[in-house]
C-alpha cells in the first residue's frame, strides 16, 4: 500500500495543502483597522473583538488598541498577539 504525499508544489495542482505549510507557528498576531461612524461604535466594535479574542486564547492575548477621531468618524486599530498561530486562526474564523 503506497501513500501519497503532497509538497507545496503539487498542492497547487491537487489543491490538497498540507497542514505544516499554513501553520508553521511563526504567525501569531492579527492586525485590525476599520473605520465606524461613531466612537461609541468603535468602542462597541472593540469590546466585541476582544470578547473573540478571549474565547480563543489558551494564554492571555496581548491586545493593543487605539481609536482615533478621523474624518469620516473613528478609526479604530487593534493588534492582537496570540500565544500560537492556531489560536489566531480561530479568532479569525470567530470574527467572519
Amino acid at each position: 500500500m503506497s501513500k501519497l504525499k503532497c509538497n507545496p508544489e503539487e498542492a497547487k495542482a491537487c489543491c490538497c495543502v498540507d497542514v505544516g505549510t499554513i501553520i508553521d507557528g511563526s504567525d501569531c498576531t492579527v492586525e485590525f483597522e476599520q473605520v465606524y461612524a461613531t466612537e461609541a461604535q468603535a468602542e462597541e466594535a472593540l469590546a466585541y473583538l476582544t470578547e473573540k479574542a478571549k474565547a480563543a486564547e489558551s494564554d492571555p492575548c496581548q491586545i493593543i488598541s487605539n481609536i482615533s477621531a478621523v474624518e469620516q468618524g473613528a478609526l479604530l486599530k487593534a493588534q492582537f498577539v496570540f500565544s500560537c498561530q492556531a489560536e489566531a486562526m480561530i479568532f479569525q474564523l470567530s470574527t467572519r
